[in-house]
């Protein structure tokens, strides 16, 4: 751990933000610039509780903590008085008690927004290599199993024309329809709220996700990671699905049941999925690692330098207002 201690005299007096995993050069350079940062070089995957000491031993004003960080209410409650902010590097909140931050007098902040585009493509990119078997077919290359073109290897499904559920139609929801639109995709949705007319451009709206389910030729999540929503893809859902559905998922791993998923995947109930995010990641349901249908990918939704600089950037404008005394923009609690 790289000891406030060891900064120049004349940053003595700056407030000291705890950055609990590696950031991109950038955002590590602009904390250093304006906070005496204690930085993890090694990008160590710290305890809630280790997070906490580190957080005294430093004498931590701020937490700049990552999704992978679970801080549950012991670790808040470890943690030292004078921390004032929980700055998340990642939208979702589901890896902090919000309700014990809240009784602490903590403000939890997050980055929304900024990850929009790059995780809509990534959902656009899940959807397509599902469909089009791709994992299969980098696998055949790379074991040399690759025999030649043959007329009936590896179909897979023509997105075009298929409908596309969606459930969740926030920011990225509707980013990934817009893309989904340009491959000739028909849009439906449910959401909370119906959008307005600008907004849902002709996409079909479904008040009861329930209901638009068996419409579904492709099922796109999009929705938080809360206690109502753990597992809410489980197999009555999967049932009412078209048979030979394709799955995406790039909301959290929480909300699909693991093991109804590997067992339509298996039985061919679904035809595919395309995952990007897992329950207990990164220790995944081995079932998934043997499947052939399903198109795995370690959690990339937000990485691109833009899109994790930016991330880095709204945790550190989030700390800058709280130190200054001022509101935080992207407040959650």
């Amino acid at each position: 751990m790289t000891s406030p201690a060891e900064t120049p005299p004349d940053t003595a007096a700056r407030p000291v933000v705890l950055l609990t995993r590696r950031l991109p050069d950038a955002v590590e350079a602009r904390a250093s610039r304006d906070y005496r940062a204690v930085l993890n070089p090694e990008d160590r995957a710290f305890s809630g509780a280790e997070i906490a000491a580190r957080a005294a031993e430093a004498g931590a004003d701020a937490v700049l903590c990552c999704a992978g960080d679970r801080l549950d209410a012991a670790a808040i409650a470890a943690l030292p008085e004078r921390v004032r902010v929980l700055a998340t590097f990642s939208v979702g909140t589901d890896h902090i008690d919000l309700e014990a931050a809240r009784a602490r007098g903590l403000t939890v902040t997050n980055t929304p927004d900024v990850l929009t585009d790059a995780t809509a493509d990534i959902a656009l990119l899940l959807l397509l290599g599902a469909a089009r078997r791709a994992s299969e077919g980098e696998r055949m290359i790379r074991a040399n199993a690759w025999t030649g073109w043959t007329p009936t290897q590896l179909m897979g499904t023509h997105v075009g024309a298929k409908r596309l559920g969606i459930v969740g139609m926030g920011r990225i929801g509707q980013a990934v329809a817009a893309r989904a639109r340009a491959f000739g995709m028909a849009i439906h949705y449910s959401n909370r709220r119906r959008l307005p007319p600008e907004l849902e451009l002709g996409a079909t709206y479904h008040a009861d996700p329930e209901e638009m389910l068996p419409v579904c030729d492709v099922l796109s999540l999009h929705f938080p990671a809360t206690v109502e929503t753990r597992h809410w893809l489980n197999t009555e859902r999967i049932g009412r699905l078209p048979p030979g559905a394709i799955l995406v998922n790039t909301a959290r791993g929480s909300v699909v049941d693991d093991a109804a998923v590997i067992a339509a995947l298996k039985s061919g109930r679904l035809a595919a999925a395309g995952l990007d995010v897992f329950e207990n990641e990164p220790n995944l349901h081995p079932g998934y690692r043997d499947l052939p249908n399903a198109f795995l990918l370690p959690h990339l939704g937000s990485a691109t330098v833009e899109t994790r600089n930016a991330m880095g950037f709204k945790a550190l404008d989030n700390i800058d207002a709280v130190m200054a005394g001022r509101p935080a923009p992207d407040r959650v609690v």
